[in-house]
């Protein structure tokens, strides 16, 4: 069984890893034809908000008790999955 600290580190690196890859595909975003760049900035604006989601969990399960942490895994898991189903999308997009 996985402990929560083994499970935060787990999540910041794969979020520090996303934010990575959103940086490059905002600086894309800015270089693109203005028709494309409407497209890349609402994609964009989307996985900020799934970001900020994931954050908010990353958060409760860091400020949670040994204990504890277990109940918010679920939401936690299911906050990350959103965020990865978005970020293989938009990586997909970005790809192109």
């Amino acid at each position: 069984m996985t402990t929560r600290k083994e499970y935060v580190d787990q999540l910041k690196s794969k979020l520090d890893e996303w934010n990575t890859e959103l940086g490059k595909w905002e600086e894309k975003a800015r270089g693109t034809k203005n028709d494309l760049t409407i497209d890349y900035e609402m994609k964009l604006e989307d996985l900020r908000k799934k970001r900020e989601e994931v954050t908010a969990k990353l958060k409760e399960v860091q400020a949670s008790s040994e204990e504890a942490w277990k109940d918010l895994k679920a939401g936690a898991d299911s906050a990350w999955a959103s965020m990865r189903e978005a970020f293989d999308k938009a990586k997909t997009h970005f790809q192109k």
